[in-house]
């Protein structure tokens, strides 16, 4: 568990920040693509540059890499071995048989929302009577807390089924237990010792679970236990419709999008693109995603998730969920207009807590320290996770961030990627009233009283390297990004790129180095770099390069540009137009190079 939930999309996109968050560095270019990634490209009927890219990811094998590329829900691994499902099942099929009353709880992020639309609905499709609630930040917190109790018993259910929290509430369960209720706990945090007093435990980390795939979100557990529960009842219902659903929860909670995830997800934009459901038409017209074009997973954690998770920012999350299970167009629009209304006051909220807090680090200097520890009454408890995870991203260290309401407060940690979070917070347990969640983020509770001792416990902690990766993080630059192969056709490439997709956690998107003749360099309005590029053969590409535009002045000859392809709206067709991250001038000799544009975030 967390504060403000296990895991959160990092809500700002790709090449957004700030020019001063930019790190400078000479790129270390790799090499054009060999002899393997061209015997991989004819095996696969691939562009080489894409072959060399999944060589690069470790891809090699061709009947593996095809597995990999076309992944089907067929290839799901059997759930048969998941500690808990089948007693889960079971008893929820007596429960809908009996007409006896469902309580399903979930957490307030994305995951948790989803998973509990997931289980709401599939429940009710197969008859049963289902009552769905979810936790609030401000009134009792993440998990079962002591008010989200009182509010399970007044739904008086006989069966409570937790989605996306509960792995640590054993005093709750306790207590629902001693009052007649059956408890499910749907979870994939981090297992205590201590035996759950759950009816049953489906969290594929318990230690007895023999699930080979430990990556599956809440949602995707979700989804699988109503397989289970439509089974036990002999129903034929089709759990396909809720695939976009287990989409948006998997790519929102930042879990690998390898194995079972990346069948699911791939499934699932496929899903999102029809948009059957009227919350999720809703959506995407008030995100400007188009439905009819493909759908990526920048697309889920960029413009939809963050949708999600607005209400829940700032009060109950309480719209997002009948957003999701919205019944018609009418109903599903006045609710997404109410969430629109929302995400621009997170935001702006979000822009002042995060001055603030780079204000004060800069004013202390915290950032020559070992971690930061910031907080501060009145900062909002809803925005904390999206504040410090830009400012692990802009200081490159492990950040809690904390929102104090009078003398309690609740913070969000987040770091560089790789960084163990929950190991180093372990380090500070003494001083905090609650935390938890996973190495990549967590949450806590803490008295302001005790903001000092934190900040020094924390500080020490990871000064003793206890929040640094146990590896290296995988995937260098170089292993993560390819270089163009010259005789490559731009818009074939982009079409195999597509295929890369979902894209995220364990499978970023693509960034490509282009070496390539400046046709044209200009600034346009709001200071971004428009070019004009020539690649070998005459072939042309357009460019785009956010917050670039002074660097137009000047830019000419052979350059090496690293950046994004995607389609050229603007010219339609086959045009191809690359999002710029970076722009090297060559000189005359090979090697020789002058970095001209900003880097690439984190480069």
């Amino acid at each position: 568990m967390t504060a403000d939930g296990p895991a959160h999309v990092v809500e700002h996109a790709p090449g957004q920040l700030d020019s001063s968050e930019k790190i400078a560095k000479s790129p270390e270019l790799p090499a054009l693509p060999g002899t393997e990634a061209r015997a991989l490209a004819q095996a696969l009927g691939l562009s080489t540059t894409v072959a060399d890219l999944l060589i690069r990811r470790g891809h090699r094998d061709p009947e593996a890499t095809r597995r990999f590329l076309e992944p089907k829900l067929q290839h799901l691994t059997r759930p048969d071995a998941m500690a808990g499902r089948a007693a889960a099942a079971e008893r929820l099929a007596r429960a809908i048989r009996a007409r006896e009353r469902i309580c399903v709880f979930g957490d307030y992020d994305c995951d948790g929302i989803t998973a509990t639309a997931v289980t709401t609905e599939s429940l009710r499709l197969l008859g049963g009577d289902v009552t769905p609630l979810l936790a609030n930040r401000y009134a009792g917190g993440y998990g079962l807390s002591p008010s989200a109790v009182e509010r399970i018993l007044a739904a008086r259910p006989s069966v409570l089924v937790t989605c996306d929290c509960g792995s640590s509430d054993h005093e709750a369960l306790a207590a629902l237990r001693q009052h007649g209720i059956d408890a499910v706990v749907i979870d994939h945090h981090l297992v205590p010792d201590e035996p759950l007093p759950a009816l049953a435990f489906l969290n594929p980390h318990r230690q007895d679970c023999g699930f080979p795939y430990k990556g599956l979100a809440s949602c995707g557990l979700a989804l699988s236990l109503a397989a289970a529960v439509r089974a036990a009842l002999g129903s034929n219902l089709d759990l396909r419709g809720a695939l976009d659903l287990v989409a948006i929860g998997t790519i929102a909670d930042v879990v690998p999008l390898d194995g079972d995830n990346r069948a699911l997800v791939r499934a699932g934009l496929r899903v999102l693109e029809q948009a059957r459901r009227p919350g999720i038409r809703a959506l995407l017209e008030l995100a400007k995603v188009d439905g009819a074009a493909s759908i990526s997973g920048e697309d889920i954690a960029f413009r939809i998730a963050p949708r999600i998770n607005a209400p829940g920012r700032l009060g109950a999350p309480d719209l997002a969920l009948e957003l999701l299970l919205a019944p018609t167009d009418d109903h599903a629009r006045g609710v997404a207009a109410q969430i629109e209304q929302l995400m621009t006051e997170r935001r702006a909220l979000q822009d002042r807590v995060l001055a603030e807090a780079i204000a004060e680090i800069e004013e202390a200097g915290w950032a020559e320290r070992a971690a930061i520890v910031v907080g501060r009454a009145g900062w909002s408890q809803g925005v904390v996770g999206i504040v410090a995870g830009r400012l692990a991203d802009r200081y490159q260290l492990p950040v809690i961030v904390i929102g104090f309401d009078g003398e309690h407060g609740r913070g969000s940690v987040r770091g560089p990627k790789g960084s163990r979070l929950h190991t180093a917070l372990s380090a500070a347990a003494h001083v905090l009233t609650r935390f938890g969640g996973h190495q990549a983020a967590a949450g806590l509770d803490v008295e302001l009283s005790r903001l000092g001792e934190l900040r020094e416990a924390f500080e020490s902690a990871c000064s003793q390297g206890l929040a640094a990766p146990l590896e290296p993080a995988a995937g260098t630059e170089g292993q993560l990004i390819a270089r163009f192969a010259p005789e490559d056709d731009p818009f074939r490439v982009l079409l195999d790129l597509a295929k890369l997709e979902p894209c995220g956690e364990k499978n970023p998107a693509a960034s490509l180095y282009i070496e390539s003749e400046v046709v044209a360099a200009r600034e346009v309005r709001g200071g971004h770099l428009k070019l004009e590029l020539e690649i070998e053969r005459g072939r042309r590409i357009a460019g785009f390069g956010p917050t670039l535009g002074d660097r137009a002045a000047g830019l000419r000859g052979r350059v090496m540009v690293l950046g994004k392809l995607r389609p050229d709206r603007w010219r339609g067709g086959e045009a191809v137009e690359l999002k710029v991250e970076r722009v090297t001038e060559l000189a005359e000799s090979p090697g020789a190079e002058q970095s001209c544009g900003n880097p690439r975030p984190g480069a």
